[in-house]
């Protein structure tokens, strides 16, 4: 009864984001990826849907953290040592995670496209 109250208090003062929507230009860069990279994209994309935002980012292999100066707002996580996805938690009260780039951790470019 006790994990229960507490998911329940859980979900009532966090939202619990579970929702990943990949935009066009993301799944565009998957598709010209090594197919493992695309595969550890899935693999975190399933997580998020399965433990939530917030627990995916406790997960240390994947170094979530959130990105400064020109590229603040947004959160990067690692697929790989070279191949980074780029993400920006949308209105928190409907809170989806929208993943915008995936690309070989090339910030210059991430700059470029969010217009940083």
């Amino acid at each position: 009864m006790k994990k229960i109250a507490n998911y329940v208090k859980m979900t009532y003062y966090e939202k619990v984001i579970n929702t990943v929507y990949t935009s066009r230009r993301a799944r565009k860069s998957l598709l010209k990826l090594p197919k493992v990279i695309a595969a550890a994209y899935v693999t975190w994309e399933l997580s998020i849907r399965e433990l939530g935002l917030h627990e995916v980012q406790k997960i240390s292999g994947y170094h979530d953290e959130q990105l400064s100066g020109k590229l603040k707002g947004i959160r990067s996580f690692r697929l790989s040592k070279d191949y980074r996805g780029y993400y920006r938690i949308i209105n928190e009260t409907i809170a989806f995670v929208m993943v915008e780039e995936v690309n070989k951790h090339d910030y210059k470019k991430v700059e470029r496209l969010f217009g940083g």
